[in-house]
């Protein structure tokens, strides 16, 4: 099937599956990349692919200010990281004499290691010079950081070191920085206070005894949990990943770390992404000592997505079911049904090459709804949404990677994709007129419905469910909560 030179007929176009679809608004597009990419290969599209697509956007768009706008927006409250350097990269090299783009370059900084990525990333694929706009936006996100900040990401074993920067920039260190960046030039600035440099040393023993020197590295790094937990030295994510090495390692501080494991501020703080609690609860559910910690994982889920809305009337939830959401996009469409499920007056859909309702219990976790829905494979085929519909409703919420081409059940020859015939049938039989949402999974830069008939959303945290309420009063909720950032 033809991947790169697609024909468009109007607002039609083929989508990377070969189905009838519809072009997104080139803003609407970068903002689902940038929300859905890890720049990682996905199912129709791979990494490179992702990159390059990026920087036509870039050109394409004629409000650049909205680029920059859109980085910060990614970095800062959907905690996308890898794509945002690369588009910061772009921007500079494509936005020449504009003040406001050194500033987006800083509020999108929100790791120092943010600013080394994004100058390795221009580096590789454009060399030097460095932009002014790159030196300047570096020389302000360096100010928000202090001692330890610098001192976790320093950078020592990169190709691009936080010395680099400091030599390409020449920043005044401000008062708290002073001291840090003496040392680090010099070469003496060591990071000793995080995680993993108190996990390293816990295990540098030097006894020549098998037994005796496993007794003092278990002592070591049940020393080491418990002052990093009672510091607040140990990050929210650091905390997730290590979640089943505290209960294994420190069983006393237990009781500590899943406190903070459901602290709501410090979830909301470190930009987690829902889906990844996933793999910590993986990481303990068939542990003799994972009960408790399990009970606390199923509270975290609940705050990672408590700003889920609650709507008027009934929702219908169409969750994509087929070959190319498997992986990552079905786990986020799975984890966003069944928080919508359970905070409405919803009935559940999935659909592949067919559609079916599916019964849960509203009343139970987050969690065990997700492990209830089944993944089907097959083809995509949009049509099923509304031929199985059975009612009325107000809302019907699409989760989608959005690259439907079938057009009969029963037949894969026929091409398809854009449901709109199955839609006004299903609207005609039932005398309603429900609002849709086009809940994009993978950001490949279509729809299956044209943009000004449906209301468009993309992107993986619990800011996302806030904009699901937005839309009930404004379509272009997303691009307009990005305009209102100031650079």
């Amino acid at each position: 099937m033809g991947k790169f030179n697609k024909k468009t007929v109007g607002k039609e176009t083929i989508n990377l599956a070969d189905g009838i679809a519809y072009k997104e608004s080139p803003e609407l597009e970068l903002v689902s990349l940038l929300l859905t990419s890890f720049v990682k290969d996905k199912f129709y599209e791979n990494s490179n692919d992702q990159l390059k697509r990026l920087e036509n956007l870039v050109l394409s768009i004629k409000d650049k200010k909205f680029i920059g706008q859109s980085a910060v927006y990614a970095r800062t409250k959907f905690g996308m990281r890898s794509i945002t350097h690369a588009l910061l990269s772009e921007l500079v090299n494509k936005v020449k004499g504009q003040s406001w783009v050194k500033n987006a370059i800083a509020k999108a900084v929100y790791r120092v290691d943010d600013l080394l990525e994004t100058l390795a990333f221009y580096g590789n694929k454009y060399g030097k010079p460095i932009p002014n706009s790159l030196k300047k936006g570096i020389k302000l996100g360096l100010q928000k950081f202090d001692t330890y900040q610098l001192s976790k990401y320093r950078g020592a074993n990169k190709d691009v070191k936080l010395v680099d920067l400091l030599n390409l920039v020449h920043p005044k260190p401000n008062a708290k920085q002073k001291e840090a960046f003496k040392k680090l030039i010099e070469g003496n600035l060591k990071s000793t206070e995080t995680w993993e440099t108190k996990l390293t040393e816990a295990g540098k023993v030097n006894v020549e005894d098998e037994l005796e020197r496993k007794v003092i590295v278990d002592k070591n790094k049940k020393e080491a949990w418990e002052s990093l937990l009672k510091s607040n030295k140990l990050g929210y994510f650091a905390l997730l990943r290590n979640i089943r090495n505290i209960l294994e390692q420190a069983p006393e501080s237990v009781d500590l770390a899943l406190q903070k494991l459901v602290d709501k501020e410090s979830i909301k703080k470190s930009l987690i992404l829902p889906f990844q609690f996933k793999k910590a609860y993986d990481a303990v559910k068939n542990t003799s000592f994972g009960r408790k910690a399990l009970g606390s994982l199923d509270k975290a889920v609940d705050l990672s997505v408590s700003n889920c809305p609650s709507f008027e009337g009934k929702t219908l939830i169409a969750l994509d079911t087929s070959g190319s959401m498997s992986g990552q996009p079905l786990e986020i469409g799975k984890l966003f049904a069944a928080v919508l499920y359970k905070n409405n007056d919803a009935d559940l859909m999935t659909f592949d090459s067919d559609g079916r309702y599916e019964t849960l219990n509203p009343n139970s976790l987050v969690t065990d709804l997700i492990n209830q829905i089944s993944f089907n494979g097959g083809g995509t085929n949009f049509n099923e949404i509304f031929r199985n519909a059975d009612k009325a409703y107000d809302r019907i919420i699409i989760l989608s990677d959005m690259q439907g081409w079938m057009a009969d059940k029963n037949s894969f020859s026929l091409q398809g994709g854009s449901p709109k015939k199955s839609f006004f049938e299903y609207k005609k039989e039932y005398n309603c007129n429900p609002k849709i949402y086009s809940f994009d999974l993978n950001g490949y830069g279509t729809l299956q419905f044209p943009e000004d008939n449906v209301f468009t959303i993309a992107g993986f945290s619990d800011k996302t469910l806030e904009l699901l309420k937005l839309l009930e009063t404004d379509r272009n909720a997303l691009v307009n909560e990005i305009r209102k950032i100031e650079l």
